[in-house]
C-alpha cells in the first residue's frame, strides 16, 4: 500500500500533462510488472483520426517513448488498425483480449464529456480482478487531477488554452520542433518509431494573433451575454479551421492566439484566411456578421514568447488601420516597407 501511495504522490506532483502520462505508465509498470503499458489518445480532424502514443514502456525499457504532439497525422496508425481500443472506448469499460502470447487489458480514459483514449496493459496472463480495481482507482485519481489541470489551463468560457499557459507551451513547442527537425521519425509497421531519411527541410513554426473587429460595439449594443456567445462561437470556428495539433489560446477579451507548425508561409496564410472567411460567412445569432483582423509571424530561434507576439500584434494593428477584416504577415509588411523591424522586445517577457 505504501508503494501505491508513493506513486500517487508522484503522479499528482506535476502540472505537466506529458510528465503525468509518463509518470502514470511508470507507476503501473513498477506496481504490476507487465510486459508493456501505454497510453493512447485519439488525435486528428473528424474523419481522419489517428492513434497518438502519449507514453509507452515495453519490458525493462528505462525511458518511456511517445509521439510528439506535432507529429504529422499521416505518420500515425489509423483507428482501424486497433479495433480493440475503439471497442473499449465505445463500451466505456475494461476490455481483455488474447493477442498472440500475451493478454491485453484496456481501460477507457475519459474526461467529463467524452472518452478520449485508452490505457493498455500487456501481461503474460489475464489481469486479476484485484489488479483491475487498483488500476481503476489510480485512473480515477488521474482523471480528477486532469480535470484540475483543465480548470487552471483552460479559458472557462471558450475551453481554449488560457494566457498563463502560453509561455510554457511556446517554449516546449520550440524544443519539440527543434528536436523533430533534427531527428525526424516515422512509425514502422510494428508501431515503433524509426528515423526518416533527411528531407532537406527544417521545422518552421508560426504565431498568429486574432482580434474581433468592433467587438466593443457588440457588447455595447447587445450586452455582454451576447458578446460572450460571439466569443464562444468564434472559438468553435477556430477549432474547425485549424488542425488538431495547432495550439489555440484566448488571451482575454476579444484577442485570440494560434501557435502552429507549417513548412510553407503560403499555407500559413491560407489557414488564417480560411478562419477569416469562415468567420465572415457565419451568421452570429442576433448580431449577424462579425469579422476578424489577423496578423502572423514566423517564430525565430532566438525568440522569447513576447518577441513573436509583438510582431504578430503589430501586423494586427496594421490590418485594423487599413480596413480590418484581413490577414497580414509581419514579414511581408516589413518587406514592402510598410513596417519597420523592431528587435527591442525580442528578449523581453510581456506576460
Amino acid at each position: 500500500m505504501s508503494e501505491v501511495v508513493e506513486h500517487l504522490a508522484e503522479l499528482t506532483g506535476f502540472r505537466d500533462r506529458d510528465v503525468m502520462d509518463v509518470t502514470l505508465v511508470s507507476a503501473l509498470r513498477d506496481l504490476l510488472e507487465p510486459l508493456s503499458v501505454a497510453i493512447y489518445r485519439i488525435a486528428g480532424d473528424t474523419g481522419q483520426e489517428r492513434w497518438l502514443t502519449r507514453a509507452r514502456l515495453e519490458g525493462s525499457q528505462a525511458v518511456a517513448s511517445a509521439d510528439s504532439f506535432w507529429t504529422e497525422p499521416e505518420r500515425l496508425p489509423t483507428l482501424q488498425t486497433h479495433p480493440e481500443r475503439l471497442e473499449c472506448m465505445r463500451e466505456r469499460h475494461v476490455l481483455q483480449r488474447r493477442q498472440g502470447e500475451r493478454w491485453l487489458t484496456l481501460f477507457p480514459l475519459a474526461t467529463e464529456r467524452e472518452v478520449v483514449g485508452v490505457l493498455e496493459l500487456g501481461t503474460e496472463s489475464q489481469l486479476k480482478s484485484s489488479a483491475q480495481r487498483m488500476v481503476g482507482s489510480i485512473l480515477r485519481i488521474y482523471h480528477n487531477f486532469q480535470g484540475l489541470l483543465d480548470y487552471s489551463e483552460r479559458d472557462t468560457l471558450t475551453g481554449l488554452l488560457n494566457r498563463k499557459t502560453f509561455d510554457e507551451s511556446f517554449l516546449k513547442a520550440l524544443g519539440e520542433l527543434g528536436q523533430a527537425s533534427r531527428h525526424d521519425c516515422a512509425l514502422a509497421d510494428d508501431g515503433r518509431r524509426q528515423p526518416l531519411p533527411s528531407q532537406g527541410t527544417r521545422a518552421r513554426y508560426w504565431l498568429g494573433v486574432i482580434d474581433i473587429d468592433h467587438f466593443k460595439s457588440v457588447n455595447d449594443r447587445y450586452g455582454h451575454l451576447i458578446g460572450d456567445e460571439v466569443l464562444l462561437l468564434l472559438s468553435r470556428l477556430m477549432r474547425n479551421s485549424f488542425r488538431f495539433h495547432d495550439l489555440l489560446y484566448r488571451f482575454g477579451g476579444e484577442e485570440f492566439v494560434v501557435l502552429m507548425r507549417c513548412e510553407d508561409e503560403d499555407d500559413v496564410a491560407l489557414a488564417f484566411e480560411r478562419l477569416r472567411q469562415n468567420c465572415e460567412q457565419y451568421t452570429f445569432p442576433q448580431v449577424g456578421r462579425i469579422t476578424v483582423s489577423i496578423g502572423f509571424t514566423e517564430v525565430r530561434a532566438e525568440d522569447a514568447p513576447a518577441g513573436a507576439f509583438e510582431r504578430a500584434d503589430r501586423a494586427v494593428y496594421h490590418a485594423k488601420a487599413h480596413g480590418r477584416n484581413q490577414v497580414q504577415s509581419h514579414a511581408a509588411l516589413v518587406a514592402q516597407g510598410q513596417m519597420r523591424e523592431n528587435t527591442q522586445l525580442s528578449a523581453v517577457e510581456l506576460f
